[in-house]
């Protein structure tokens, strides 16, 4: 059987209507259908640029009191990074051309809202242009609870730092089902949502991630993308989407799938999570990126025909997804980058993290649509 894709549903999508049961039947299609429909509508909006951004990670600890089972980063007789060596690799990033530095870290017991204004206003006193990619919505909860306040009082401290936009990571899975098994000390669902949707009306943007492929059933991705949805119609504060493969290598949930005989999910499942995220948000937020470092290289480019139109950052440093068993590497050079988009017979174009392009010399008639 060879299901077309009904009229109806090809409307819905059109007009960012899809419903959950439009998600499930296009998963029965034939997966180069699905694809199709995805590459189209992210051709109708965003064009065939493909961005790209010059960035650094930088993880300031990998301790953290945390008991996520997916998690291999954490070590706690491991490191601190001291502001001054924080902003050794913020130097190092800018040497290199970055326009954005992202900081994140574990959770640390002794630590509360000041250690992570420090760190913020600590980098912006000597790069006041960098921009602070910083603190996931955990890390926010974290401290405000550490120190007696408010998310809200949290953020607007942070703001007043200097901190530019927030990674929505710690989404994991928005299912408290799935949180009580793979993240149980995890803020829950609605405590991640408050805390997005307060950045957002604080006036800090934030990204939006998924990490799939561990104990979650495919309705409940599709109900995570449809409540990144359901917060964008209300802030409009998401700049991207992020689709995140999870790495079943060194931890706990991992190992017990790995006994099963399950391992990382397989490359189709992966794009068609992909292009499902481009069907459902369409219209609602126009960047979804591909994980190079999770994917693969060579499957990442593929994602650029499911719907994706944006290749995540250089990176520099990647020790997450390297703990977790990723092998495809810690940096990809913009040039990398650029002969990568070339070759998959697209646009390359720098941007800044909320998807203002940079303009280079070879990039001057390249335009691309921005949130």
């Amino acid at each position: 059987m060879n299901p077309i894709i009904p009229e109806e549903i090809i409307e819905r999508a059109n007009k960012g209507m899809t419903t959950k049961e439009d998600a499930l039947f296009l998963l029965e299609v034939p997966p180069f259908k699905l694809f199709e429909l995805a590459d189209r509508l992210r051709q109708e909006t965003i064009g065939d640029t493909v961005t790209y951004v010059v960035n650094r990670n930088i993880n300031f600890t990998n301790r953290c009191i945390g008991n996520c089972g997916f998690c291999a980063f954490c070590d706690n007789t491991g490191y601190i990074l001291t502001i001054q060596e924080i902003l050794e690799k913020v130097r190092d990033a800018v040497s290199q051309g970055a326009t954005e530095v992202c900081i994140q870290g574990g959770l640390l017991p002794d630590v509360d809202i000041n250690f992570y204004t420090d760190i913020i206003k600590a980098v912006k006193a000597e790069f006041p242009h960098i921009h602070t990619h910083a603190f996931s919505p955990m890390e926010v909860y974290h401290a405000a609870k550490q120190t007696g306040i408010t998310v809200d009082e949290a953020l607007i401290m942070l703001k007043e730092a200097g901190l530019d936009t927030m990674p929505g990571t710690a989404a994991e899975i928005l299912s408290d089902r799935v949180r009580e098994i793979i993240c149980s000390s995890k803020l829950k669902t609605d405590e991640w949502v408050d805390v997005v949707t307060k950045a957002h009306q604080t006036g800090i943007n934030t990204t939006a991630t998924i990490m799939y492929g561990h104990i979650e059933t495919v309705e409940e991705r599709i109900d995570h993308i449809m409540l990144i949805r359901d917060i964008q119609k209300k802030t409009g504060g998401f700049t991207e989407f992020v689709p995140l493969t999870f790495m079943p290598y060194n931890n706990r949930i991992g190992s017990e799938m790995i006994k099963q005989g399950r391992y990382a999910t397989p490359g189709i499942q992966d794009l068609q999570l992909y292009a499902l995220a481009r069907i459902i948000l369409n219209t609602h937020i126009e960047n979804i990126q591909a994980s190079w470092v999770k994917l693969g290289k060579k499957l990442a480019q593929v994602a650029l025909y499911c719907g994706v139109n944006d290749l995540g950052g250089t990176l520099m440093e990647e020790k997450i997804s390297a703990s977790a068993g990723s092998t495809t590497g810690q940096f990809m050079s913009a040039e990398e980058l650029e002969w990568f988009i070339k070759s998959s017979g697209r646009k390359p174009l720098q941007r800044n993290t909320i998807y203002k392009p940079i303009i280079n010399s070879d990039q001057e008639q390249m335009k691309l649509k921005v949130a």
